[in-house]
């Protein structure tokens, strides 16, 4: 990647806080000699391509872009980095509720019920899910169960709670036999209410995933990569003028980027035909 300062960073603009978020960093980074711009873009598809067209030398990438961006460099003979993570990117799992007088007990039950799930590209909320009930109980969508997709924001990846949320209305108000969200929703959605004490409970729970992290782009250069990663890393929560940037992106510390938690994510997109080996979008019902 040939490219003059400022590098650029992609970003998906998801919800409004995400334009104060990279303004914020931006200024940050700024102060410490780091010269970074950021281009916003209405969805992960079109920011993972823009990696491989030089337009941008880090990604702020959900894991699904993060799947195909690793496919797409792969094909290609190049290489994509997950340079860094939030704290709370790591270890995540997603729960399957049932309303709490549900006869719903365990996976088995669930053959010839409608079973609830995010939007069509969520990997907490769909993909994962899906892959769950392939593997621990051989229940298959359409063939064993009736899948009902609450469809939000299409692109996104999942990186808003809306389609959760809204699987949880539909499970409480009797439209589902069961619903399918991240964990960290689930607490939320009975904090909130939509979810109301002693209204629910949790029949199955997957295994361990991690979620987004920050990509660099082939072709940048090692040492811009590890500068941008170390003041990255450097953010320190007790530190006021980071604070609020740091709450309004979700984590309390960086932590250095993996690429081992996405193996789950990686076979439900091979078995359920979103993305080929190279990195095409094959789901032909997927819009953005």
């Amino acid at each position: 990647m040939t490219q003059a300062q400022p590098w650029m960073l992609g970003a998906v603009a998801y919800a409004p806080k995400v334009v104060t978020i990279w303004e914020g960093f931006k200024a940050y980074f700024a102060e410490r000699g780091f010269a970074f711009d950021y281009l916003l873009y209405s969805n992960y598809e079109t920011q993972v391509e823009a990696q491989f067209k030089g337009d941008i030398a880090f990604a702020w990438n959900s894991p699904l872009a993060w799947v195909r961006a690793e496919r797409m460099a792969r094909a290609r003979g190049q290489e994509v980095q997950a340079l860094a993570m939030r704290d709370s990117d790591i270890d995540l799992a997603s729960v399957l509720v049932v309303r709490s007088g549900s006869p719903v007990q365990a996976l088995a039950d669930l053959r010839g019920k409608t079973i609830g799930f995010g939007a069509i590209d969520s990997p907490q909320a769909t993909l994962i899910p899906l892959d769950h009930l392939r593997y621990q109980a051989d229940l298959v969508a359409g063939r064993d169960y009736t899948a009902r997709r609450f469809d939000v924001l299409g692109g996104k990846h999942g990186d808003h709670i809306g389609g959760e949320r809204d699987a949880a209305l539909a499970l409480m108000n009797g439209e589902i036999d069961a619903a399918w969200m991240i964990a960290g929703n689930h607490r939320a959605f009975a904090h909130e209410g939509t979810l109301p004490a002693g209204g629910s409970r949790i029949v199955a729970t997957t295994g361990l995933f991690d979620h987004c992290n920050m990509t660099v782009s082939p072709g940048v250069p090692a040492e811009v990569a590890r500068r941008f990663g170390e003041i990255l890393l450097a953010m320190d929560w007790n530190d006021p003028a980071v604070r609020p940037l740091l709450e309004l992106e979700g984590l309390k510390a960086w932590q250095p980027g993996r690429s081992t938690g996405y193996a789950l994510l990686e076979r439900a997109v091979s078995d359920e035909h979103f993305y080929d080996d190279q990195g095409h979008i094959t789901e032909p019902a997927y819009r953005y």
